[in-house]
């Protein structure tokens, strides 16, 4: 943390040297299509599906990557200033990258997926106060509310198209509508004494305020906090007085602090078992369900019941091509 001034005065210095003169997008990619540039995979997927056909959408951060600790290389910020329009998280969700983008909204459409969300909605960020907890995507209806966000931003840009985007807009909301009401049925068939649920950092609060489900993290909202030996202490203590079944590790945060736990809550007798990975800051691999924010969802909900003794209902019809996101979690 303490080169952090310094780098982030270099990459704002190489912003300037390659922005002085184009530095406000504008100019669409050669097929004429919108050149949009999005941060976390969740807000590049959802781009796409309503972009469609008329926006050409780059995603910074791939599967893995943990968009508390992004630092944005110098092609990054290439990218970043060619755009014609750029989607983000916001709420600190990608806190090394502030200033870069309050200068390039001097000159580039930069939208927050969570700007139309009412302030009532939003958590706390006990790391940060006066700010709000960025991972509104586990809670499918605060998350659907940037659909819109996303759609009329793009028919403000491409006028001609608005219509398109309005209609992918509405058969999304849809599909997330059916959803939101798929996990909350999933959640509540877990036993009420094992609805609780630990992973590493603290990334699921609106998770379970949503769908009534006890959350803890090893560490707090942001992965820059570290667990001490006492926090892993208490953690066991907690998991093997109240007999937990499972601890979830994720796919952006490195999984040893839990299977340290899980190690020492054998040692005292209680043997906890850690499922498939949950996606947490990041999705699963490109072309797979799990790439996608609605397969990431289910992946992550049926990891969840299953791991903690629920039972997992049949899809609805309009989830229903992602029944192999759900056996490849449960198989895991």
């Amino acid at each position: 943390m303490k080169h952090q001034p310094f780098i982030l005065l270099a990459v704002l210095a190489l912003l300037a040297l390659v922005g002085c003169e184009s530095l406000g997008g504008g100019q669409s990619v050669d097929d004429g299509k919108i050149n949009a540039v999005t941060t976390v995979g969740m807000i590049t997927d959802i781009v796409q599906q309503i972009g469609g056909d008329y926006v050409s959408v780059t995603g910074l951060m791939g599967p893995g990557v943990d968009p508390h600790l992004y630092r944005p290389t110098a092609r990054n910020v290439q990218t970043l200033q060619n755009a014609d329009i750029i989607f983000r998280g916001g709420l600190n969700l990608e806190g090394k990258m502030g200033e870069i983008f309050d200068r390039l909204s001097e000159r580039i459409p930069v939208i927050a997926m969570s700007e139309d969300i009412p302030e009532s909605e939003l958590l706390d960020f006990p790391a940060y106060p006066g700010h709000f907890d960025p991972h509104i995507w586990f809670d499918v209806s605060l998350w659907s509310m940037g659909v819109s966000t996303i759609a009329d931003a793009l028919a403000e840009l491409d006028p001609e198209h608005a219509e398109d985007y309005a209609a992918n807009a509405a058969d999304y909301l849809q599909q997330l509508v059916a959803l939101d009401a798929y996990v909350a049925e999933t959640i509540q068939t877990i036993p009420e004494e094992q609805r609780v649920m630990i992973t590493a950092h603290d990334a699921f609060q609106y998770f379970g305020r949503r769908y009534d489900i006890e959350v803890t993290g090893l560490q707090g909202i942001s992965t820059e906090a570290e667990a001490g030996v006492q926090d892993v202490q208490n953690l066991v203590s907690f998991i093997v007085d109240r007999q937990i079944p499972a601890i979830f590790v994720e796919s952006s945060v490195p999984a040893r602090t839990l299977e340290a736990v899980q190690e020492a809550a054998r040692a005292r007798g209680w043997d906890v078992h850690i499922p498939a990975q949950l996606f947490s800051d990041a999705l699963g691999n490109a072309g797979t369900g799990e790439g996608t924010y609605v397969g990431m969802v289910l992946h992550n909900v049926a990891a969840i019941t299953s791991g903690l003794g629920g039972n997992i209902p049949a899809l609805p019809a309009e989830l229903a091509d992602y029944q192999d996101v759900i056996d490849r979690a449960v198989s895991a």
